[in-house]
């Protein structure tokens, strides 16, 4: 017999880690626009980008998911990575000091942390 350990803790329960989005566009450069969302403490980005895209009507994005290597972010705001012009959309961190980094995992792995700032930079390869 199979027992299935279901957790009593509703969302409300759980620790918010607030963290922004700020979507910026290296190939034609515009306005960056900045988002708030949260996880919940341990969550993946994932997760915080579904709940910004419920939450917010001036977000949206699209992923696939890869065999290999999980979620894979394909557009955002209706602007999708295009291999043919060799674009596609880069996954950054601004540290508290200000240093901007590559994320070394992707959307479905990356655990944010408190009042972090993720950029999402569409550029070229």
């Amino acid at each position: 017999m199979e027992v299935l350990l279901v957790s009593g803790i509703s969302d409300a329960e759980e620790t918010h880690i607030p963290f922004s989005v700020v979507v910026t566009n290296s190939v034609t450069p515009c306005d960056p626009k900045t988002y708030s969302t949260y996880v919940l403490e341990r969550g993946i980005l994932l997760g915080g980008l579904r709940r910004l895209q419920d939450c917010d009507k001036d977000f949206m994005f699209t992923y696939t998911e890869d065999p290999n290597y999980g979620p894979f972010l394909q557009s955002v705001n209706g602007l999708a990575g295009n291999p043919e012009k060799h674009t596609y959309w880069e996954l950054l961190g601004k540290k508290p000091n200000g240093q901007i980094i590559r994320l070394d995992v992707g959307i479905g792995c990356y655990i944010p942390s408190a009042n972090e700032e993720i950029i999402l930079n569409y550029t070229k390869y």
